[in-house]
């Protein structure tokens, strides 16, 4: 996993990760997953978050979801037959359940419980699936399936809420990742901070942009998310916003993150 195949680059695996709920973590994933796909990039969505919400925003419903994450993780499936299909050509889905909630108990005993997601994402069997990017969905909180999704990545993408203490929130994610360089995986980087949820004629949304590009300069990508209703409505129809609404502000924005990230490859 990771080798270069004929006129493409290496397989890109970016968790995409906030251990603060509510900041449009999932719907980056899913939208930004939707765009790659739509620049003709073949794209894998990780769910690793119990809620399964990345799941339903793709339209794959609970009862079709019969192979996990969870399976994927253990090496109980192989990517191929953890793999679903979506509405989205190009983007297929690892789907997750609640069963995923127990991994901090059940892997607690496991001497390698924070590498069992590097070694079933970069395993050779997922040369079948012939991707140019892998997108993991972490939950909110940094427990062992946010370390996993760390330890099994190149790069992190955090997405960022325009709010009030929003990067004394990103402080700990920061802490936690070169906790993770340290130990488990040497070379992960911040591949860059997406702001979510902005409203520009907010004087505090301009206010924390502007502090966070101060703060942390070139590492936030230009692309801003707006809020946008049009984004919270297309999960509701099991569909990404770039297919519920493509005119909208939100499909538009996440079409230019996508070919901003695109830009960044290295």
């Amino acid at each position: 996993m990771g080798d270069a195949r004929p006129g493409r680059g290496p397989t890109r695996i970016i968790a995409v990760a906030n251990q603060k709920g509510g900041v449009g973590k999932t719907t980056t994933a899913i939208n930004l997953g939707a765009a790659l796909a739509g620049r003709d990039r073949r794209v894998l969505l990780v769910d690793l978050d119990p809620q399964g919400n990345a799941s339903t925003g793709v339209g794959v419903a609970p009862e079709a979801r019969r192979v996990t994450s969870y399976d994927l993780l253990l090496g109980e499936a192989t990517p191929r037959e953890a793999a679903h299909e979506t509405t989205v050509a190009n983007l297929l889905l690892v789907p997750a359940t609640g069963d995923i909630a127990s991994a901090d108990l059940d892997l607690a005993s496991r001497p390698d419980r924070v590498h069992l997601l590097r070694g079933a994402l970069r395993q050779p069997l997922m040369a079948e699936l012939d991707l140019d990017y892998v997108l993991i969905d972490c939950p909110p909180s940094l427990n062992i399936l946010t370390v996993n999704a760390l330890v099994a990545a190149q790069s992190v993408l955090v997405p960022l809420q325009s709010e009030f203490f929003a990067l004394e929130g990103l402080s700990q994610l920061m802490l936690t990742v070169r906790e993770v360089r340290q130990s488990a995986n040497p070379s992960l980087r911040i591949e860059g901070v997406a702001l979510t949820m902005v409203d520009r004629r907010n004087n505090l949304a301009q206010q924390v942009e502007q502090d966070a590009r101060a703060n942390l300069g070139d590492l936030v990508f230009q692309t801003v998310i707006p809020r946008n209703v049009r984004l919270s409505e297309a999960p509701s129809h099991a569909q990404s916003v770039l297919d519920y609404d493509p005119a909208s502000a939100g499909a538009t924005a996440y079409r230019a993150l996508a070919a901003e990230l695109m830009s960044r490859e290295r």
